[in-house]
């Protein structure tokens, strides 16, 4: 099969053929028929937390179930599925509290990745627990989940990772009360599903915090109520002018750049919540006011993959979707064959796109 190869970091990626091992116990193959391209994948790809190589990304990703492994029965060889990063044995203390994007356990695939290199079967890492910049791979079964074929591969991609990161951390992580303020910095793929979250959960005010012009009207259209340019306002005075001074009930930071985080602590009303849900760096640290944090009643929140329990939430989002008040098709920016992957990748890294998908 063909896969888009990190060889070097920081490097294009190249198109090889590897092998793939057929499923195990408890394991899926999937045909891989979508891929979004979400910033984790770059910073995996640009070295940003380290990593072995050769390794293939993509984590984002719908597709065809081939075959199942001995165990399995939620799905079936022919189901439309999700694909996620999310892999979780349910038994675990994280598991258990419901924290699965954060599962302790470790799984065979771990020790034992199901790619190799056609030329000399030397072993490839299986980026992110997933690498579907391929037109195939191989999971564990807690990492798939079964949709309705009448929801499109490129739209259902995106269910995998930004939607459930972003919708998530505003439903499990805050659970945003109707009446809210909320305030949302940065208005990309996680972004933006923070808020349409918010917006569903019925927020006063949703205002959205970016640099990009573009970016921010698309958040006024999924249903922000007011929208800051960062680049040239105060937008901390500015959150604070919109909400009659008291600050944002909430703000969630969708970026994992240092100034993000202080901006965060500045907005929150009292007894507010900072929800960290963007990855930085290996590196990036942020510092808060205790005293403040404590005597205003504060919290801060982090959020990995928005809580999510996707064998529930997916779903979900699927019926939010078919209702017409989630949206999907209008957060793809562009679709991109396998062999432009570079291309697709160097338009998210200039900011000029929401998501860019991958189509097999």
């Amino acid at each position: 099969m063909k896969a888009a190869v990190v060889r070097e970091f920081g490097q294009a990626l190249t198109i090889e053929e590897l092998d793939i091992a057929a499923p195990g116990v408890g394991e899926v193959s999937v045909e891989i028929k979508a891929c979004a391209i979400c910033h984790s994948d770059i910073l995996y790809a640009s070295g940003g937390w380290g990593g072995s190589l050769p390794a293939v990304y993509g984590h984002e990703a719908a597709g065809i179930v081939e075959s199942v492994g001995p165990g399995v029965r939620h799905v079936s060889p022919g189901d439309h599925v999700v694909v996620t990063l999310v892999r979780s044995c349910g038994r675990c203390g994280c598991c258990e509290q419901g924290y699965y994007g954060s599962c302790e356990a470790t799984f065979a695939l771990d020790e034992q990745p199901p790619l190799r290199l056609k030329t000399d079967g030397s072993p490839v890492v299986q980026g992110l627990r997933t690498a579907a910049f391929a037109e195939r791979t191989v999971v564990d079964a807690s990492q798939a989940v079964s949709i309705s074929k009448s929801v499109p591969f490129a739209s259902a991609s995106l269910l995998a990772c930004g939607v459930i990161t972003g919708f998530g951390a505003v439903i499990n992580t805050a659970q945003v009360r109707a009446g809210s303020s909320v305030a949302v910095i940065g208005t990309g793929g996680v972004g933006l599903n923070s808020i349409q979250g918010a917006s569903i959960s019925g927020a006063r005010r949703v205002i959205a915090i970016d640099v990009n012009a573009d970016k921010l009207e698309t958040a006024l259209r999924l249903g922000a109520s007011d929208g800051i340019d960062a680049s040239g306002t105060d937008a901390v005075a500015r959150v604070r002018e919109l909400t009659d001074g008291r600050g944002a009930d909430y703000v969630f930071v969708t970026v994992g750049a240092k100034p993000a985080f202080a901006q965060a602590y500045a907005m929150l009303a009292k007894g507010g919540a900072a929800v960290i849900v963007g990855m930085a760096p290996v590196g990036v640290m942020s510092e808060f006011d205790p005293l403040t944090l404590a005597g205003d009643s504060q919290r801060i929140l982090g959020s990995k993959m928005g809580a999510s329990n996707i064998h529930r939430d997916i779903p979900k989002l699927v019926e939010l979707y078919q209702q017409g008040r989630l949206k999907l098709d209008e957060l793809i920016t562009a679709r991109y064959r396998l062999d432009e992957i570079n291309d697709a990748i160097a338009a998210v890294q200039s900011g000029s796109a929401l998501r860019n998908v991958i189509v097999f």
